[in-house]
């Protein structure tokens, strides 16, 4: 009883994290400042998070595009505030996160993106840890025959996060939440995300296909710990991983769409002591844009992701004569079509669909892993455009409505408990936040 009443406390301290999540941008003041360019050339809703063709540019050329006028400080402070109102539990009224952006231009050739956060863990106790970090090298407008193409290398610490369409689970952050998910999922449990070292190599020919190829090594516990992170999350030992990512971008100026496939693959061990599984993630994305002359923009995309498992060992059996399968599947899916009115109002709607093999054993209490969600956002950015009060600093409120159709493969009483024992049903997950963020 004690275990499962854990459970339930850690599932909704996952749906508050994916709702920050949700929320949480990646566009930094600090590059509005380096290239005298708005926050909204980069991101439709001037705050982010999805890419415009610009932002994806300035992204691929390593952060280092600036508008030669003296240096910048490559800095940015970014403020969180929180109301929570969950379906079961107290609502409450916090300052959620507060992040410093180390990220810009380094030299003609050099730049990046580091971001520190500090997250609330409640009673006003604070967490700071190494976020999403991208290092980059880049080599720009290189002749190849006719046609002309940039070359570069990453230094990250998220599969996904270096893509520069931005529409991976690990860029757009936002993947499907369960009780498993793909190793390219960051809200999966035991995720790579941000406690991995890695580097890919990566290339853009004739401004429309697009290449990246690289290796990753988890970090060893002492960092995670050094870094912020609780050692309960460790996705495990790491060996023979490979990273693949390719794509075909078309940008026609005021409508751009793409379509790319991406690869990850590794043999973990999880407990690093522990037998070694091998995990095989293939995917492909589709996104779609509709930018006409800003004042009404329509993001779409897709991204599909299906990993292969073979398993290592078998759990033990809590049920006479049935064991755990030695293969498996889990299926991550994200739709997400966003509008934005005049770069400042919007709304963003997206359906996660996490699934995977039937199994008894590991998946207690039904066997069926599935998972479904759906997240609204409605959000206001006054500022980040050319003719706004100010175009190098931002606001942003919104209002999320998180909510469950299913959860751990079941609709009432998720966790499977007894008679007489507290019941979860899967909209007892569901939630509802007004967020305030600023950003400087």
């Amino acid at each position: 009883m004690v275990r499962r009443a854990t459970m339930i406390y850690v599932w909704l301290g996952i749906t508050a994290l994916l709702l920050l999540i949700s929320t949480t941008t990646q566009a930094t003041p600090a590059y509005a400042r380096q290239t005298g360019s708005a926050c909204a050339d980069c991101h439709a809703g001037a705050y982010g998070p999805a890419l415009t063709p610009y932002g994806m540019r300035f992204k691929l050329n390593g952060y280092t595009d600036t508008d030669g006028n003296g240096t910048k400080i490559p800095a940015a402070v970014q403020l969180t505030g929180t109301r929570s109102v969950p379906s079961r539990g107290e609502s409450t009224n916090e300052l959620t996160e507060a992040d410093l952006y180390l990220a810009g231009r380094v030299t003609d050739n050099i730049g990046g993106y580091v971001k520190i956060e500090s997250d609330n863990q409640g009673d006003n106790k604070f967490n700071t840890k190494l976020s999403d970090a991208d290092l980059r090298f880049v080599v720009k407008d290189v002749n190849l025959g006719s046609k002309e193409a940039t070359f570069g290398v990453s230094v990250n610490n998220n599969p996904g996060f270096s893509d520069v369409i931005s529409d991976l689970p690990a860029a757009a952050q936002l993947g499907p939440p369960g009780v498993t998910g793909t190793l390219l999922n960051p809200s999966s449990p035991d995720a790579l995300a941000d406690r991995v070292i890695g580097a890919t190599m990566y290339g853009l020919y004739d401004s429309d296909w697009y290449g990246e190829l690289g290796t990753y090594n988890s970090l060893p516990l002492s960092e995670q710990d050094h870094l912020g992170y609780p050692l309960s999350g460790d996705p495990g030992k790491l060996s023979d991983t490979a990273y693949a990512r390719f794509a075909y971008m078309k940008d026609l100026k005021k409508q751009f769409f793409s379509a790319g496939i991406v690869a990850l693959t590794t043999k973990r061990q999880l407990p690093r002591s522990g037998p070694t599984d091998s995990l095989t993630d293939l995917g492909y994305d589709v996104t779609y844009q509709y930018l006409g002359n800003r004042e009404n923009i329509l993001q779409v995309s897709y991204v599909n992701i299906l990993e292969q498992r073979r398993y290592g060992s078998l759990p033990p059996s809590p049920f006479p004569g049935v064991t755990a399968q030695t293969h498996g599947a889990v299926h991550d899916q994200t739709f997400t079509v966003t509008y934005t009115f005049k770069q400042s109002y919007g709304l963003t709607f997206s359906h996660l669909v996490d699934s995977g093999s039937r199994d008894i054993v590991r998946y207690q209490p039904y066997g069926i892993p599935d998972t479904t969600s759906n997240l609204l956002t409605v959000f206001w950015t006054p500022f980040g455009k050319d003719d706004s009060f100010t175009s190098i600093a931002n606001l942003k409120l919104a209002a999320t409505w998180f909510r469950f159709a299913k959860f751990n493969g079941s609709t009432l009483n998720v966790f499977g408990v007894g008679p007489g024992l507290p019941v979860t049903n899967a909209n007892d997950l569901n939630a509802f936040s007004l967020t305030a963020s600023i950003a400087f």
